[in-house]
């Protein structure tokens, strides 16, 4: 508003830059407007309602009881609903309006009053502290997780921000809790680049992949050696199409699967790379994870050109039915589909299946709740592809093994 010109925007910032002192004194002004209406209500309702009751032969001593009562709540019903609560829902609805034509009245009542509301103030921080309290804010601006989600709940509800931006800020949230083994493209996924290879057979991948970095294996993958940037890689194969394939070999950030992401996120940042290796407890490889993997978390899927001929992870098949990768996760099956599936020990739908599953097989089904899985494609010993049909089981809970 400072910047728009507007009038009295300056002392609107004014009152938001001490907004402590200022609702000390609209508290204040609040308490001194209530004290006042009853002084004056309860001698104006008696004087009006004597002669009434008098009429009506009730005792002096009754009418003056009466007319304390009556003025007791009617006063109070207006000063609440006059005084606080319809002003207050004016200024929610209409905040900017109210605060500019307020601002300098407030400003006013606060610089006469300064003294009184010093001196209130003191006094309660005192009291306070003598209990070993330290004195807090009338204003906190601080709100916890739970309150915010609860905000931008009834915000997106409201139409007042929409289903972008209500994702952007829920999935921080969850990244926050996240561990890198969440979201990490797993070892049996990952296409790497051997040395035992020859330079033709590593080009090949390449082609085929079509990846920037790739990591690079001697022997197996619990074996990587470090990453290769594959445009420093042809640019080199144009100039000497006969270079040492292993001169090209970055070294690979390495890191435990349960580092926090956000703590992964930042170190990637200062050591300016945008793969990072994996391991599990015992030093093997557990997977990769690329800083698109991190972003995606937060702004949702980044596809590219390469990307497009890629299937969804996530295929509606029709009416409460869902062909899913196995590679989906927990968390965001149930965002998708609204199928809650708790497991400690697992992180995926295709790890969930198969580990209810004693011989796990093309066309098994699991039943779970109302819910049924059934494996629709396996490769080896990972479940690859799982249709979900949502209400098609009878109500009851898993079984150790259900089996078909």
């Amino acid at each position: 508003m400072v910047l728009e010109g507007r009038k009295n925007a300056l002392a609107v910032q004014q009152v938001a830059a001490n907004l402590d002192g200022y609702l000390s004194a609209c508290q204040l002004g609040i308490t001194i407007t209530a004290l006042g209406i009853g002084a004056l209500a309860e001698p104006a309702f008696d004087r009006l309602l004597a002669p009434l009751f008098h009429l009506a032969g009730v005792g002096a001593e009754l009418s003056h009881v009466l007319s304390f009562v009556l003025a007791f709540f009617i006063a109070t019903f207006l000063h609440v609903v006059i005084g606080e609560l319809a002003p207050k829902t004016a200024a929610i609805n209409k905040a900017e309006e109210i605060s500019l034509l307020t601002a300098k009245p407030i400003i006013w009542f606060y610089r006469i009053l300064y003294p009184m509301i010093w001196l209130l103030n003191g006094s309660a921080n005192l009291i306070v502290r003598l209990f070993g309290m330290k004195p807090a804010s009338e204003h906190e601006d601080a709100h916890s997780e739970e309150e915010i989600r609860l905000i931008l709940s009834e915000s997106y509800e409201s139409g007042k921000i929409n289903k972008a931006e209500y994702g952007y800020v829920n999935r921080i949230f969850a990244f926050d809790e996240m561990l890198a083994r969440d979201i990490m493209v797993p070892r049996t996924d990952m296409v790497c680049l051997f040395t035992n290879y020859s330079l033709q057979e590593n080009l090949n991948i390449i082609r085929k992949e079509q990846y920037t970095r790739f990591p690079v294996a001697e022997g197996n993958k619990d074996n990587i050696i470090g990453m290769i940037n594959t445009k420093q890689m042809y640019l080199e194969y144009d100039s000497n199409p006969g270079f040492n394939f292993k001169d090209l070999i970055h070294p690979l950030l390495t890191v435990s699967e349960v580092t926090p992401v956000k703590t992964l996120l930042t170190r990637m940042q200062k050591e300016r790379v945008h793969i990072a290796l994996l391991l599990d407890e015992y030093g093997g490889t557990s997977g990769l994870i690329t800083i698109e993997d991190i972003l995606e978390e937060i702004v949702g899927e980044i596809r590219d050109e390469f990307d497009a001929d890629e299937l969804k992870n996530v295929e509606k098949l029709g009416e409460d039915r869902y062909m899913v990768d196995g590679k989906v996760s927990l968390p965001e099956l149930r965002l998708l589909t609204g199928v809650d599936l708790e497991d400690e020990e697992v992180t995926t739908i295709g790890g969930w299946v198969y580990s209810h599953l004693e011989e796990p097989a093309v066309g098994k089904e699991i039943v779970h709740g109302q819910d049924t899985f059934i494996i629709r494609e396996m490769n080896r010993h990972r479940v690859r592809k799982v249709e979900i049909e949502l209400g098609t089981g009878e109500c009851r809970d898993i079984p150790e093994q259900s089996l078909t």
